[in-house]
């Protein structure tokens, strides 16, 4: 009898105790709603050797990539809020709902803000070389005298290769087709075949292929030029008064995710930013670390939003 009573015992201590081990006890997924070897997937791939060493479990990435970061969004927006599944995205987070139709998820109310991971300068417009263009001004001539017949890529409804197109066409009143892609490596193949004209890259791949004679580059979007292309002026500083469009990378939970847990990925991510290897690392990516708190980063999202569901108005993009 007392066996029983003690192995009745026993049994009733060891789930209690698992229980009360301290996050994280087991292997984390991080959510990344692209494709391998996009912009997301090479952040969170150059910070998860590090994150994972400090918080002593394995940070496991899957690509859940579909309708410009929707797919996996939506998919992260539904898991259980305890500290093991995480989303990191770009800015498309709040930029695709505004521009898309029945998006399946509130990218405010939906979600648990962690952090701003990072930022970086603009997004680079690129063109074939064969284009015989070498500035916007020029790029825009070429676009009304030849209406509906130029082609931009973008890797999704709503990224950071949609918006500042369509921005771009409505501040000079041009009639230029979009030409949807599953990821920025199809557009970049096409672009570089000659198959579409033009382009809104990242700064880090925007360089390799300018720097090998594969593109030509003609601005940036940002406010502030890019020492990696130092000679490629903004699109401000070409005409275009107050186009200031960034891409951005951002960590989620699941809305109700607890605050201890909120609290303790925001110092370990802000910790692994601070570091000088890293630091090198996202400098030559064309990225800065940011490390927002929790609170800032709910209010900076909140903004963006509101900002881009603005933006869709005013520039009468019709939701697709």
């Amino acid at each position: 009898m007392r066996k029983l009573l003690l192995c009745a015992c026993l049994a009733l201590f060891v789930p209690s105790a698992a229980m009360a081990q301290p996050y994280p006890n087991k292997p984390i997924r991080v959510v990344v709603p692209s494709p391998p070897g996009g912009p997301p997937d090479l952040l969170i791939r150059m910070l998860t050797p590090k994150m994972s060493a400090s918080l002593g479990q394995p940070l496991v990435v899957e690509n859940r990539a579909g309708a410009g970061g929707i797919v996996g969004t939506a998919y992260t927006a539904k898991t259980p809020p305890d500290g093991y599944t995480w989303l990191v995205t770009t800015a498309s987070h709040t930029n695709t709902p505004p521009f898309s139709k029945n998006v399946p998820f509130d990218p405010v109310k939906d979600f648990t803000h962690v952090t701003l991971i990072a930022q970086n300068f603009g997004q680079v417009l690129v063109v074939p070389p064969s284009l015989p263009v070498k500035n916007v001004r020029e790029l825009i001539e070429l676009a009304k005298k030849q209406p509906g017949k130029l082609n931009y890529g973008s890797a999704g409804i709503g990224t950071a290769s949609h918006v500042p197109a369509e921005v771009m066409k409505a501040m000079s009143g041009t009639d230029i087709v979009g030409v949807q892609y599953k990821g920025v490596a199809e557009v970049m193949t096409d672009l570089m075949s000659g198959r579409i004209e033009m382009f809104f890259v990242g700064t880090q791949l925007a360089a390799q292929q300018v720097q090998a004679g594969k593109l030509r580059a003609l601005a940036l979007t940002g406010a502030r030029r890019w020492k990696g292309l130092p000679d490629v002026a903004t699109m401000e500083e070409q005409g275009f008064k107050g186009y200031n469009l960034i891409n951005w990378f951002g960590l989620w939970l699941p809305a109700g995710a607890p605050p201890e847990i909120v609290a303790r990925l925001h110092a370990e991510t802000a910790k692994v930013l601070a570091d000088p290897e890293i630091r090198a690392q996202f400098d030559a990516q064309g990225l800065e670390g940011v490390g927002m708190p929790p609170d800032e980063f709910a209010k900076f999202v909140a903004k963006e939003f509101a900002f881009m569901t603005d933006l869709a108005h005013k520039i009468n993009a019709a939701p697709q």
